[in-house]
């Protein structure tokens, strides 16, 4: 039987969430080839409508690609393992597209592909979710809303159809959900890159870790993904029941409301995964 190989090889540590993600066969499967540097097939082009939009294309599909990009100061803004991604970069400045092929046997990386955007090209903030969530350069900020912190859902939740109950108690007459103090708050700016910043409170005491990285939103999905090593904010001892805190679902997104949903998985309790529905508002 065939096994399935997710892009999260060994070999690579990935501190952010795969957000262009495909199963693909072992490599194993693929035909026998010895690779170089200098005989990968691959490209990466602007496309001819929008030079702020680049098309990066593995041309070889003997090969399981693995591309990631980082901006003019270092920050990944993304990796992928698709054979064709359209890789948006809206602000000016330099980036930086890594590829590297695995093959039976072996991987290889290829020579660094700088990219160069001339200018900023603001129609790609026409939804009005960017303003919602970030507020263009000057940004926006989010603090856990102790009306009603957290919730919990279906893992569907809140498609019209399937696993979509849900339960978002208050917290006056639920407090044993999470200690009421001061969590931190998370910060998401446009000002020349997608820029994030997570100030988190620990659980047990005051201590607070602040971590800076970048964020793509991914508005035909209703996800939002952490890039650097950041994570979301969070509240209550929850932590350990979810393994993955930078990839999340935007259940949902106004002026002065944002939930943000991860799952939380109690089988060893047990109990089946639920989505744990966290709830913010606008710093004052």
């Amino acid at each position: 039987m065939k096994r399935i190989l997710y892009i999260v090889i060994t070999a690579i540590t990935i501190s952010s969430g795969l957000f262009s993600c495909e199963p693909v066969e072992d490599r194993n499967s693929l035909p026998a080839q010895t690779l170089t540097a200098s005989t990968l097939k691959f490209s990466v082009k602007p496309t001819t409508e929008n030079p702020n939009v680049v098309v990066l294309k593995n041309e070889d599909p003997a090969v399981i690609p693995y591309w990631k990009y980082v901006d003019k100061n270092g920050n990944e803004i993304g990796h992928s393992n698709k054979n064709e991604e359209k890789l948006a970069l809206p602000f000016a400045g330099k980036y930086t597209v890594y590829f590297t092929a695995y093959a039976r046997g072996g991987s290889v990386e290829a020579a660094p592909v700088t990219v160069d955007i001339a200018q900023n090209d603001e129609t790609q903030f026409g939804d009005p979710k960017w303003g919602l969530l970030a507020n263009g350069a000057q940004g926006k900020t989010w603090i856990l809303d102790m009306d009603s912190p957290v919730g919990f859902a279906g893992l569907d939740y809140p498609a019209a159809t399937g696993d979509n109950w849900n339960w978002f108690p208050d917290y006056a007459s639920n407090s044993w959900i999470m200690p009421n103090k001061n969590w931190g708050e998370m910060h998401f700016d446009l000002n020349g890159g997608y820029n994030t910043q997570v100030k988190q409170t620990a659980i047990a005491d005051d201590t607070q870790t602040n971590k800076t990285g970048t964020f793509t939103f991914d508005m035909a999905h209703n996800k939002l993904i952490f890039n650097g090593g950041v994570e979301m904010l969070y509240g209550g001892d929850y932590y350990g029941d979810v393994s993955n805190w930078y990839s999340v679902k935007v259940v949902e997104l106004t002026a002065t409301s944002l939930r943000l949903a991860v799952i939380r998985d109690q089988s060893r309790k047990g109990e089946g995964a639920v989505l744990l529905v966290f709830h913010y508002k606008p710093k004052p």
